[in-house]
């Protein structure tokens, strides 16, 4: 796990709603073993021409050379609905992503989400559709800053939006702090607490 606290990359805006997590990865990726090259399957059926699985779609917005090295996503509502597979944020994360921006997650893939460290920022649909806005104004690939200690983004180095937390997930992230580390930080307790049990618990 990696420290967060800042991020700046170029933003990709998918102005979709309702992605599930098939789109995010087809179910016929999931059979591997490890987290790794997921990242290769991203939006697989989007990004590829259909029935021709090795031509680029040129129609899709990831597949612009100017979103090639794309770390942040901008889009809609309800994102990562569907299946709880844990494997879509993987292969988020393997493509290169560190920040998703939307109105609304999906409750599994929030948390998903969070205990692999991928910042999820929900915005009112109104900030979003500024942000969408923003980016239309400018010239391809254009970049925000994620600032997550202030709870900022930053768009052409100006503050543009605030954006609410649940404080223990910042804390974690800021920290570096995952489920395993989280408990070690009560292993003296817990041990107390095992060795006050009777010895027909032990």
């Amino acid at each position: 796990m990696i420290q967060f606290i800042q991020h700046t990359g170029i933003v990709l805006p998918l102005d979709i709603s309702d992605i599930d997590t098939d789109t995010i990865i087809p179910k016929q990726f999931l059979k591997a073993t490890t987290r790794s090259n997921f990242g290769l399957y991203l939006f697989f059926n989007w990004r590829f021409l259909e029935n021709t699985p090795k031509i680029l779609n040129p129609n899709f917005v990831l597949n612009d050379p100017y979103y090639k090295h794309a770390s942040i996503l901008l889009t809609q509502r309800n994102f990562g609905c569907g299946s709880s597979r844990e494997h879509a944020v993987w292969a988020l994360m393997d493509y290169g992503f560190k920040v998703i921006i939307a109105p609304s997650f999906a409750d599994i893939f929030h948390k998903n989400s969070f205990n692999n460290r991928l910042l999820l920022i929900t915005l009112s649909e109104l900030k979003i559709n500024d942000l969408f806005k923003e980016i239309a104004t400018q010239k391809k690939g254009i970049s925000f800053t994620v600032n997550l200690h202030e709870q900022i983004i930053y768009v052409h180095n100006k503050k543009k939006c605030f954006f609410e937390i649940n404080d223990f997930h910042k804390r974690c992230m800021l920290n570096n702090i995952d489920n395993i580390s989280l408990t070690l930080q009560y292993d003296v307790a817990i041990k107390k607490y095992e060795n006050n049990q009777p010895s027909y618990l032990k």
